[in-house]
């Protein structure tokens, strides 16, 4: 009986310290897509802060400016239900602007413009990055709150359910193929 109860006692205890190891990865998993949405996030309002940069030096011309201006301020003062949809016209509205290599090259010519297309060829390369890491942690963790364990004992809390950042974010080739 008392052998029993002790296999009983142990038993417990490894399920009790397999469940909170669980819910301690899951929470490790919640804090790494806090800090990869964050990561995005800035890299966002990096690129959306340089192509607005660009769209009012007067380097390009009036049509390409207002198009780039508005998109990305669009971006900049989307709220989060609309952000995807911004963030995607911005990249649209890059690739539209900077679609040939003419464009790019009249910035390059411009004073200050080689740091300038630098600064934007360098943003529009790391939104994908970190988009991509955004969205890997986001399915780490979305497959281990799946599991049955994770879902019959609650270990995932009140932590809403992590949703991937999905947009267009395609960079301009004129500009990542210059930057090579």
């Amino acid at each position: 009986m008392t052998a029993t109860l002790i296999w009983i006692l142990v038993a417990l205890v490894a399920v009790g310290l397999y469940l909170s190891w669980t819910a301690g990865r899951l929470d490790r998993l919640h804090a790494r897509i806090d800090a990869a949405r964050a990561a995005l996030d800035a890299q966002l309002l990096r690129r959306a802060s340089v192509a607005q940069e660009l769209a009012t030096s007067g380097v390009l011309d009036p049509a390409a400016s207002i198009v780039l201006y508005e998109a990305a301020h669009a971006a900049r003062q989307a709220e989060e239900e609309q952000r995807e949809v911004a963030e995607s016209e911005l990249s649209q509205a890059l690739r539209a602007v900077f679609g040939d290599r003419h464009q790019v090259e009249v910035i390059r010519e411009a004073p200050g413009g080689e740091e300038a297309a630098g600064e934007l060829t360098e943003a529009v390369r790391r939104v994908p990055m970190a988009r991509r890491f955004h969205n890997d942690a986001v399915g780490a963790a979305r497959r281990l709150r799946e599991h049955r364990k994770v879902r019959w004992f609650r270990l995932a809390g009140h932590a809403p359910f992590p949703l991937a950042f999905e947009m267009d974010d395609e960079p301009p080739a004129a500009l990542v193929d210059r930057g090579n």
